[in-house]
């Protein structure tokens, strides 16, 4: 079952820690391939990445359109790979995910992650109203449009474009009626990181993540939107290899 969830980019059995990042809203698996190839991550790191069903080679699959369950299937699925220290990253619905993974696995196992990081996301506390799942398919592209996360050359070409919307669709569906169940702050260090213009999160909403954890927060902020990190890929590298390398200095 670990196959179909769980995506490896760039094998490496000798790795002490493992990176798992969950995508956005409307993403898969490879949108995080870059990470994994970058030469500014330490080589004692192995990235893997979720893939959600109904896209790419898992298209003919249901879909599935709530948060929990997804955070469910996802925590079922890690066990062969918890036997490295886990750390997290995840933008935009994957921050929210993550962090509901990450509560799933502590309250099961104690098997809490090293360190999460959330992207592009605020807080589960702060709760903001969304309908973007309520819009026409083409409310949907001008929103995707807005966001900037998503290649042209999918937007502009009417049968990908009608490949897209449903999933989309889905996953705002999965986000926007996301509700946070009050629970004991995560026991592990999380950063979050946020474009300093993104219309989804101000800084105050990521900052809130703070009372999410009993451990060290840190903030960072980048200049852009939402999709922030798409510009500034080697400075998202350097926070995250920074916590990573001490991470492997404890393990």
């Amino acid at each position: 079952m670990s196959d179909l969830w769980i995506r490896r980019f760039r094998p490496r059995p000798e790795a002490r820690i493992r990176l798992l990042c969950f995508p956005h809203a409307g993403g898969s698996a490879p949108y995080f391939a870059p990470l994994a190839r970058s030469p500014g991550l330490p080589a004692e790191v192995e990235v893997l990445a979720v893939q959600y069903p109904g896209r790419q080679e898992r298209r003919k699959e249901r879909l599935v359109d709530s948060l929990p369950e997804l955070a469910d299937h996802v925590s079922s699925v890690l066990d062969p790979f918890a036997d490295r220290p886990l750390v997290f990253f995840g933008h935009s619905m994957g921050a929210a995910l993550a962090f509901e993974v990450a509560q799933r696995l502590t309250g099961r196992s104690g098997n809490v992650p090293r360190w999460l990081f959330v992207s592009g996301r605020r807080a589960p506390s702060r709760f903001r109203p969304g309908t973007n799942h309520l819009l026409s398919d083409a409310g949907i592209a001008d929103e995707l449009r807005r966001a900037g996360g998503t290649e042209p050359v999918f937007l502009d070409d009417p049968e990908l474009l009608a490949e897209i919307i449903p999933v989309v669709r889905n996953d705002y569906r999965a986000i926007e009626t996301y509700r946070w169940v009050p629970t004991p702050p995560l026991g592990c260090p999380i950063t979050a990181l946020v474009g300093d213009r993104d219309p989804q999160t101000t800084l105050d909403e990521a900052a809130a993540w703070r009372q999410h954890t009993s451990a060290p927060f840190d903030l960072k902020s980048f200049s852009g939107g939402h999709f922030y990190l798409n510009a500034h890929q080697q400075g998202v590298v350097d926070v995250v290899s920074a916590a990573l390398r001490g991470v492997a200095r404890q393990a």
